[in-house]
């Protein structure tokens, strides 16, 4: 029986393309400072198709920089085009050099983009009986398709691939045959590429026109069956309809014969592609590359297990490195063990437990490193007061403010471990949070630093307890010798991991931030996180029935106006009924899956045509409310205490921000009415307390203010006016006293958007004004504050020549992008450059008041409790005896935290709920 010739050829360019910007708000950068994002798309896409698809042929197309007949032939021919980011140019090099170590062939003709490339040897490959798929995002390939030559769309956000025939295009553009997508494309053009098209005619219009009339030239000859505008462009720009055919056209006669030997997978190259690999820091890529590669048996190229062993020369394993793990499981060697680490000034540690809330997971065991390649494993038992008792051993050493503490992630380790009564204290170096200061926008995982900075890839929990889901077991379930290794690594690993960042920390000048803000926060958020707040659920419940009866009527009132019933949360429904049965748009916007896009942006667009898109948007806001919150929040209350315990993440926003998890404390609404009822279930522990909350005035627009040294905004802030309204009337050119509500509104939004970069686009968007009046708004407000004009070009010059911008504190913002010739991917960096100095400074600065405060309260053993932050809002949980001592408190040391050249104002304010308190 004859095997089947199954030819895949990939269109480098757009695949390459897609994956770096599928990562371009997360880009993967390796140590060097490469972005490899663009490099591990496409090697994952190559080996899921070598893996899934088993071509038997395989072929790659790439453009190359001489000039096509399509330029010679129209000179605006991609004129448009924004060059190629510097990161994605960067990985073309590497992306050929993995095809060259791989040994697959590398397709180019001079003249001829890759489309045509991939066209002509797709109708030749035809003819000799194989079946082609043209892997590409781009839909020009629709065109060619044919019952053996097929599209094959990579796989994109969780979708699966899909595979278009002659069926799919033709049912997708209800045309009859697939080459008529060729004319669709001559009256739609193509904006990417400059194909002009038609004016006015779009991708529904172009459909129906060639359903009707089979082609463009037949459409020309016909045109006094149409009516009106249509009519008249398509005569006009006839021409320039005929050419466009032409540019979308796809050659088949490229001069390149095809030749399935030469279309083949050759022996890959093991050394080159480990040293390629290594240089790109694809440590697990590699892993999976060399295990699959392993596995296969190609005519005796290589021995089975062959690379995988070879492998293992740059990628270091618990198998593969000397270690001594001890196992201390006798009252003796606790004993012996515990009398070894009074003895340093340091040690590393780290807990096994049976989850990840720190709050609810119980410890399974704990390990200790001090010196590379030795550690030392605890287990403890499953019941509370025995484990309890066994850890009593080690509370002294864990306490001892004298000796530090090394750990990744360790707030979480100091977490658990307060359960089960013991405080650790003492200084702390966490690993994730330097390299979070070092590299604030890769990833911070241990897994990841440990390939990264050590070339040695950890035992996967998954290999001990399974995959996330509900049949995944816990560390209970682990024999005691795998646990022993795994558990006693990962303090080997870390220690090592901190012998690598200590010195870069130093070198960066970060090493202060991470001494004296983040690590002595480390205990603060610990101790916020193990207090909790209470819910009151009555509220929540009370407020829950209420939404479920606005949501019904809100459901009606949409029904009503849309003359139907239908599914509000489905997009693909609520599409139909907004631009099919409702026409709110002429030109819908889609998404990757050719259905409308119904995202709030778009709807907030539309809202003037019709009032029930003002519905929908404030029944998304109920339901999400809904769910988000009210139903969402008694589900975290925690059995142990009857609180609700959010857990801080010092590492996860670039800015230096703190973000929250289980629940997002970060994202509760405060703007709306029905969403400030949300914050009325937050209340004091008993009667005996109240809540203080406690806010920090404006203090983005004070702290931009002081590093702009602008000589206006810091004479409003001395004076204490309105600074929006203040703006307003310089701005405007009018007294304060006659600034409207409506200058001020528009002041506030300038205010606030110069913050973020905003431009004169972004602020016509958001007050709904004219671009125009946009643009005039800023270009007065510059020339009334030009100090801030000044800080935002010289933010930008000095990331441009540094790479990177800081806070008053030095906390640094890398931005790779902002030198990039690509001015979309330029802007981005530069409004990052203008707003991380701001930001950070601002997160910095209610750390240094959250740690004095704490250590104030600590001191004088206070009763009451700090429990909550919020962007730039501290929230207590103050006992009535103690309220007024504690605002003198709380304000001092968040108004001093931070020095500014102007007023720094708190609002402090109490209520027997949070909402009451703000």
């Amino acid at each position: 029986m004859n095997e089947e010739k199954k030819l895949f050829l990939l269109d480098a360019m757009a695949l390459i393309y897609r994956a770096y910007f599928a990562m371009s708000r997360n880009p993967q950068i390796n140590s060097k400072g490469l972005n490899t994002s663009a490099i591990l798309g496409f090697a994952n896409t190559l080996l899921e198709i070598l893996k899934k698809e088993k071509p038997t042929h395989l072929g790659v197309a790439f453009d190359t920089m001489a000039p096509t007949q399509r330029h010679e032939d129209f000179a605006e021919y991609k004129a448009n085009r924004e060059k190629m980011p510097e990161g994605l140019a960067a990985s073309i090099p590497y992306v050929k050099k993995l095809l060259d170590a791989l040994e697959i062939p590398v397709l180019f003709v001079d003249g001829y983009e890759a489309d045509d490339v991939i066209g002509t040897l797709a109708k030749q490959a035809e003819k000799k009986g194989f079946i082609t798929y043209m892997m590409t995002p781009d839909k020009d390939f629709g065109q060619l398709v044919s019952e053996k030559i097929l599209m094959y769309k990579p796989a994109r956000g969780g979708n699966k691939a899909e595979v278009w025939g002659p069926k799919e295009v033709c049912e997708r553009y209800g045309i009859q045959r697939p080459e008529q997508f060729i004319d669709i494309l001559g009256l739609w053009g193509d904006a990417v590429d400059n194909i002009p098209g038609v004016p006015g005619i779009g991708e529904k219009t172009a459909a129906r026109l060639i359903a009707q009339f089979g082609s463009i030239e037949n459409l020309l000859e016909n045109t006094r069956q149409l009516k009106g505008k249509l009519r008249e462009n398509l005569e006009k720009y006839a021409d320039q309809a005929l050419v466009s055919k032409q540019l979308a056209t796809i050659l088949v006669d490229v001069p390149l014969p095809f030749e399935p030997e030469k279309l083949k997978m050759g022996a890959p190259d093991h050394e080159a592609l480990k040293k390629l690999f290594d240089e790109l820091e694809f440590h697990t890529f590699a892993k999976r590359f060399f295990t699959w590669l392993s596995m296969q048996s190609t005519e005796g190229s290589y021995k089975q297990g062959e690379l995988f062993d070879t492998a293992g020369d740059e990628i270091k394993t618990i198998q593969t490195t000397p270690h001594t793990y001890h196992l201390t499981d006798t009252p003796e060697k606790m004993k012996a063990l515990a009398g070894e680490l009074k003895k340093l000034d340091s040690f590393c540690f780290d807990t096994e437990t049976t989850g990840l809330d720190p709050h609810t997971a119980e410890i399974v065991g704990i390990s200790f490193s001090w010196k590379p390649q030795e550690a030392f494993y605890v287990p403890l038992p499953e019941n509370y007061h025995h484990a309890t008792r066994q850890l009593s051993v080690f509370k002294d050493v864990l306490e001892n403010e004298k000796i530090e503490k090394t750990g990744q992630n360790i707030k979480y380790d100091i977490s658990v471990l307060r359960w089960y009564d013991v405080v650790v204290k003492g200084k702390f170096f966490d690993t994730m949070i330097a390299h979070y200061l070092l590299e604030p926008d890769h990833r911070h995982n241990m897994d990841y630093l440990s390939e990264t900075y050590l070339h040695y890839q950890p035992v996967p929990i998954e290999s001990l307890i399974g995959k996330r889901g509900k049949k995944q077991g816990n560390m209970r379930d682990v024999p005691l010798e795998i646990i022993k290794e795994y558990a006693a690594e990962d303090a080997d690993v870390t220690l090592q991991l901190r012998q690598v960042f200590e010195p870069r920390l130093k070198e960066t000048g970060t090493e202060k931030l991470f001494r004296e803000i983040e690590m002595p926060l480390v205990p603060v958020l610990a101790a916020m996180e193990a207090e909790g707040v209470k819910i009151d659920t009555k509220t929540l419940a009370r407020f829950g029935e209420e939404l479920s009866v606005d949501i019904a009527l809100m459901e009606r009132e949409i029904y009503e106006m849309a003359g139907m019933e239908f599914n509000i949360a489905s997009p693909k429904q609520l599409g139909e009924v907004l631009f099919e049965r409702l026409k709110l748009s002429s030109k819908p916007k889609k998404t990757k899956t050719g259905q409308y896009s119904t995202g709030e942006d778009v709807l907030a667009k539309l809202a003037y045509r019709h009032p029930i898109v003002e519905k929908i948007l404030e029944y998304r806001s109920l339901t999400k409310l809904k769910s988000t919150y009210v139903d969402s929040l008694p589900k975290l209350v925690a059995e142990r205490d009857g609180r609700i315990h959010t857990s801080y993440n010092q590492a996860v926003a670039a800015t230096g921000r703190l973000s929250s998890n289980n629940p997002n404390l970060q994202n509760i609404p405060i703007r709306t009415e029905r969403g400030r009822e949300i914050r009325k279930a937050f209340v004091p522990r008993n009667k005996d307390y109240i809540l203080l909350a406690a806010d920090y005035s404006q203090i983005e627009l004070r702290i931009i203010a002081h590093l702009s040294k602008d000589k206006a905004m810091i004479d409003a802030f001395r004076k204490g006016l309105d600074v929006h309204a203040a703006t307003a009337s310089r701005v405007y050119g009018v007294p304060v006293e006659q600034v409207s509500k409506e200058m001020r509104r528009h002041a506030k939004t300038v205010n606030f958007g110069i913050i973020y970069g905003i431009s004169a686009f972004g602020l016509s968007e958001r007050l709904k004004i004219p671009r125009r009046e946009a643009a005039e708004i800023i270009q007065s407000y510059f020339e009334k504050y030009p100090g801030i004009h000044q800080y935002m070009e010289k933010t930008i010059a000095f990331a441009r020549e540094h790479g990177y911008v800081e806070t008053l504190l030095g906390r640094r913002r890398y931005l790779n992008d902002i030198r990039s010739a690509n001015s979309v991917v330029r802007s981005y960096a530069e409004r990052n450059a203008i707003n991380a100095p701001i930001q950070g400074s601002s997160a910095d600065m209610i750390k240094i008041a959250m740690i004095r405060i704490f250590n104030e309260m600590q001191r004088r053993n206070m009763k009451s409790k700090m429990i909550l932050q919020v962007h730039d809002e501290l929230v207590f949980d103050a006992h009535k005896e103690e309220v007024e001592v504690l605002k003198i408190l709380v304000n001092d040391k968040m108004k001093d935290a931070l020095p500014l050249d102007v007023p720094v104002i708190v609002d402090i304010n109490t209520g027997d709920n949070w909402l009451e308190a703000h």
